[in-house]
């Protein structure tokens, strides 16, 4: 029931984003306007904080504290979402960038976390729900070997870090090749999740955006060489608003992608285009 003197929206399906960082908050903003948002972080205080400045804002908004590499923790938040009424769209932002942990905790944030997330909506998912995780340009330009996508098809895979960072070796764990391994093997998921979530007339997508203008892009942006190379040569000459990112999952959430799924929207400004001969 609607109460006097809030924003409370009831009559409106539920969205949950996980995690509460810049994209994350700015991806919560966009959907606010169609959803209740149940807005998620391993930093149950910093969701809370984001919540409370969404509610004075005027959207519906709660908070909820999750770690995405607990099994656990991450049943318990799909439970949470059973009992109080379900949702409609789960989008999964949380991640870590490739100077922002070691090889085993961008692995297990970034993929398994993601992957744990999603498997545990699934079976609550109603008709037309969706699941949209954020990938990245970086899984279009990774290309793993046989014996490394045998591994990668159990996302889930309590040890999959420690094989993975075992099968790359020590020296290529400190290159950064954990982040792009993470996000080819998110893109796989999403494509092998497709019939599954069909089962329940719903869908997965994943969603990969290229350089974003964030606070965490803009420190990678100055430690990574790499990512100023492609900065140059991005056809459309500048870095991805967050709010661009927020409209495209809003879209995929939304009835005009109804027959979206088991894919990936690059969203890169073209830079995939400009690197293939490269």
């Amino acid at each position: 029931m609607h109460r006097i003197g809030t924003s409370e929206r009831p009559d409106l399906p539920r969205a949950v984003v996980v995690g509460a960082g810049g994209l994350g908050t700015a991806v919560a903003r966009r959907m606010a306007l169609s959803y209740r948002i149940l807005l998620v972080d391993i930093d149950g205080a910093k969701a809370e904080a984001e919540a409370e400045r969404m509610r004075a804002e005027g959207c519906d908004v709660k908070a909820a504290a999750c770690d995405v590499t607990s099994p656990q923790s991450v049943a318990d938040l799909a439970a949470a979402v059973s009992d109080s009424g379900g949702f409609h769209a789960v989008v999964q932002v949380a991640g870590l960038s490739p100077s922002n942990g070691t090889f085993r905790e961008i692995i297990n944030v970034n993929l398994r976390g993601a992957a744990l997330v999603a498997n545990a909506f699934r079976p609550i998912a109603p008709e037309g729900g969706v699941a949209i995780l954020i990938s990245s340009l970086g899984a279009h330009r990774y290309c793993p070997n046989p014996e490394m996508i045998e591994l990668l098809r159990d996302p889930t895979s309590p040890d999959l870090a420690e094989r993975l960072e075992g099968l790359v070796g020590p020296d290529a764990a400190k290159t950064g090749v954990s982040y792009p391994i993470s996000k080819w093997g998110m893109n796989f998921f999403v494509r092998r999740q497709a019939t599954v979530w069909g089962e329940r007339n719903a869908r997965i997508v994943s969603l990969s955006p290229g350089m974003i203008a964030t606070p965490m892009g803009a420190r990678e942006f100055e430690r990574s060489e790499v990512k100023r190379q492609n900065y140059a040569k991005t056809p459309l000459k500048r870095e991805c608003t967050m709010l661009e990112i927020a409209d495209a999952v809003e879209f995929l959430a939304s009835r005009r992608a109804s027959f979206i799924t088991g894919t990936d929207l690059l969203v890169d400004g073209g830079v995939t285009a400009a690197l293939l001969d490269t």
